[in-house]
């Protein structure tokens, strides 16, 4: 299993839900962490949290609907000085549930590819040559499960793209040290899961960062993270290897 001590740490979606549990895991881990929400206000007091366990942490805003926003994020990320090995595009957003789902708004699809294709795309594009560069990265793109609902469409198509380029790209980072996967953390009570969904949020956990600690030939999987609930980080890693 990959020791990511001192690595740095980028995670959206941080301020809450499975992005909070994913950064006090890696924290945990001695990782330092780079969080992003749509404001810092958000995060200031997990960034206090997050030092107190004795590693670094910053954080950033950025509006992951604004692409223009999302650019300026990576510049000052860049301006820390530091290399990010670790990226966690955990964050997401269901728009809409459509009951008349005929009438869809095209918005639904713009935003929801902005927040859940896009903006992590770009994300991963800015890292991605950095790692080869440096021989190696781990990118784990937070996916859904959700299938055959027409309801919950510019969701659901969204991360069907994502899907799709995490795929493609991993099919040409062998023999680079950088891997690129998906985690799908099953129907969670989150913000965006709803009260009713049947897992609680930690039954996600260590599922959903598993993949920042996998061997560098594990490339271009799905993780399921309710596959791991209940284990040790090492159990999960050692069942993921073996995917």
């Amino acid at each position: 299993m990959q020791d990511l001590s001192g690595k740095w740490v980028l995670i959206t979606g941080a301020s809450r839900g499975l992005g909070k549990l994913a950064a006090n895991l890696m924290a945990d881990r001695g990782c330092n962490l780079i969080l992003q929400s749509r404001s810092v206000e958000h995060t200031a007091e997990l960034e206090k949290e997050i030092r107190a366990k004795g590693v670094l942490c910053h954080s950033f805003e950025a509006d992951l609907n604004d692409i223009s926003s999302v650019m300026n994020m990576l510049e000052k990320i860049d301006a820390l000085g530091v290399d990010v090995d670790v990226v966690l595009n955990n964050a997401g957003l269901q728009i809409a549930y459509r009951t008349d789902y005929y009438k869809t708004p095209a918005d639904d699809f713009t935003v929801s590819f902005n927040v859940n294709t896009i903006a992590p795309a770009m994300i991963c594009y800015h890292f991605l040559p950095k790692m080869t560069a440096r021989g190696f990265g781990r990118i784990v793109n937070t996916t859904s499960g959700i299938d055959k609902e027409p309801e919950q469409a510019g969701y659901s198509a969204a991360k069907a793209a994502l899907d799709k380029i995490t795929k493609d790209m991993a099919s040409r980072l062998g023999g680079t040290g950088v891997t690129m996967n998906l985690t799908d953390p099953g129907w969670c009570r989150t913000d965006l899961g709803g009260p009713n969904a049947p897992n609680a949020p930690e039954s996600a956990i260590p599922g959903i960062v598993v993949g920042a600690f996998v061997d560098d030939d594990v490339n271009g999987q799905i993780f399921h993270a309710q596959d791991f609930s209940g284990m040790t980080l090492e159990e999960a890693v050692a069942k993921a290897n073996n995917i």
